[in-house]
């Protein structure tokens, strides 16, 4: 059955992929009518989490950001599709990181843990690699269709990222740094931690919640730098990336600095322009529960 659905859906994609900017993105526009005004993919929980996190805006402020969220989610999922075909060159431009030195100069000295969040085009975050010289690794959710989680990695492998998923981090940067292999490391760090793995609870967007701190743990058990990356939406279908160093030597910091300076660095983004965050997930979940009650679920 997996394979049935693959090679019915992927002759699609292919087709989408090679097609022009303009006739490109009309595909973005009717599946934003059939996502938001048809199913309503997650509409409760997109409005629950808006509501939640600014509840000093207007209903009409509201659904704003809601349909601009909606508009823009579907862009996202496409442009994925894109890199199916994107070449490098036009990666560079609609993909520009405008301060590539950052990194390059880090690296120099340590492995370097990028930490970002589910904002903006996090599907073309993996071209980074193209800009550094160490070996580029991007933490990920596996697939449970295992011929698109093959494709997935194909398509990935094309920016020199290699993909772990989260049960193999820890192992691939502590033998890496063992090792003294320079490497970078891409995260999003953004997401609600499982019920198991709680160990850090502070305000995100001023709510209290368990926040997910694996990278932090990491880095200063290893001493690798960490770079918070920053994206940007330009226009459609074009986006600016920063890197602003949060850490050079993880091992001078407190126990949670890093944390903190990520989530600060990523509520800044959000308050900014909230359209581009990713408010399908169900973020804050766990608010108003406590830590002890937290571990018992």
């Amino acid at each position: 059955m997996q394979l049935l659905v693959f090679v019915l859906i992927y002759p699609i994609l292919w087709m989408i992929s090679i097609l022009p900017h303009r006739l490109f993105y009309i595909f973005s526009d009717i599946g934003f009518f059939f996502v938001y005004h048809v199913f309503g993919y997650r509409r409760k929980v997109v409005q629950n989490n808006l509501n939640l996190v600014f509840p000093d805006k207007t209903k009409v402020e509201i659904t704003h950001i809601e349909k601009e969220f909606y508009k823009h989610l579907c862009d996202t999922f496409l442009e994925m599709v894109k890199s199916m075909n994107l070449s490098k060159e036009d990666v560079f431009k609609k993909y520009h990181v405008v301060n590539p030195e950052v990194l390059l100069e880090i690296e120099k000295e340590r492995s370097i843990i990028i930490l970002c969040a589910h904002y903006a085009n996090w599907e073309w975050n993996v071209s980074i690699n193209n800009y550094v010289n160490s070996k580029g690794y991007a933490v990920y959710q596996k697939v449970n269709n295992s011929y698109f989680d093959a494709f997935i990695r194909k398509v990935r492998a094309r920016w020199n990222t290699t993909l772990i998923t989260q049960s193999q981090t820890a192992k691939t940067v502590i033998q890496n740094h063992r090792n003294n292999v320079r490497a970078t490391y891409g995260m999003v760090s953004d997401q609600s931690p499982q019920s198991h793995r709680a160990q850090y609870w502070t305000k995100f967007m001023d709510i209290q919640v368990p926040i997910f701190n694996g990278g932090e743990v990491l880095a200063r058990k290893t001493g690798l730098a960490v770079v918070f990356l920053k994206v940007s939406k330009v226009k459609r279908g074009y986006y600016n990336a920063e890197f602003i160093p949060i850490a050079l030597n993880s091992k001078e910091t407190k126990e949670h600095e890093i944390t903190d300076a990520f989530l600060r660095l990523t509520e800044a983004q959000i308050k900014e322009k909230p359209e581009f965050y990713l408010w399908t997930h169900k973020r804050w979940k766990h608010r108003g529960k406590t830590p002890a009650s937290f571990a018992k679920t």
